[in-house]
């Protein structure tokens, strides 16, 4: 399916490796000039020439973490009229509530939800004046169903969520579209926990974390990062624009409900 975004400008929040790399992988097969951001300027490096080689699209890396006011400006110096913002960050590590403080609570709350609010303001009215844009936030499943121990996760992407679904009302009529996708057990380096960054994992050990993970869903496995990103190029494709405010949850079926 041609998804009539070729020659689209996105940006992609920490797109180095994991979900974000999906979907810059995916927005770069769609034909889009990608705009990639990330903390690891040799991950990021790799990537951004990775898909320049296998698509042909033109890459720009920012390197830096996407809640510094200053890399926010930086990246939008280099993009200033992205047709196409996706939204992501890294979550908190998982802890008990107990042991967080007030310093821990305000950097999770900035990193999930001030931070992406930062970046739609930035963009939206843009997007609206030029009759088109697509914003995807990257949330998480926990939004839908409360995992202990990732509390501030959970709060800060549901008060992201609540906060956006209003804004996504009043620029529908000018074919912008903001939408959610709430992963859930996706085979990332997350999933892996603790490990040396570049590490090659067991493949025996690989074989069974993935069993163990994968026991409860529906689906039988893990999803994948490069599955992850063709749903949000739909996302942000010109067939979805009758599509905004809504949830996506991308579980293999684990979140259990009829609406």
């Amino acid at each position: 399916m041609d998804l009539g975004i070729s020659g689209k400008k996105a940006i992609v929040c920490a797109s180095s490796k994991g979900l974000g790399k999906g979907c810059a992988m995916a927005l770069a097969e769609a034909g889009c000039e990608l705009f990639l951001n990330g903390r690891d300027a040799g991950i990021l490096n790799r990537t951004a020439t990775e898909i320049r080689q296998r698509y042909g699209v033109p890459v720009t890396e920012i390197v830096g973490d996407i809640s510094d006011p200053a890399i926010q400006k930086t990246l939008l110096a280099a993009c200033p009229d992205p047709d196409i913002l996706v939204n992501n960050n890294g979550g908190p590590p998982y802890r008990d509530f107990r042991e967080l403080d007030r310093e821990k609570i305000l950097a999770g709350v900035t990193n999930n939800m001030v931070t992406p609010i930062e970046l739609i303001k930035a963009v939206i009215d843009g997007m609206a004046a030029r009759g088109f844009g697509r914003i995807v936030n990257i949330t998480s499943l926990s939004v839908y169903t409360p995992i202990p121990g990732l509390d501030l996760s959970s709060g800060a992407r549901a008060g992201l969520t609540a906060f956006l679904a209003g804004v996504a009302r009043t620029v529908a009529d000018r074919n912008v579209t903001i939408n959610n996708m709430l992963p859930g057990k996706l085979d990332t380096d997350r999933l892996r926990g603790p490990h040396e960054p570049g590490s090659i994992e067991d493949p025996a050990e690989g074989d069974a974390r993935r069993a163990r993970l994968s026991a409860g869903i529906p689906a039988g496995r893990l999803g994948t990062p490069e599955e992850f990103g063709q749903i949000c190029a739909f996302l942000c494709s010109t067939h979805a624009g009758y599509m905004t405010g809504q949830n996506i949850p991308v579980d293999g079926g684990l979140y259990v409900s009829s609406f």
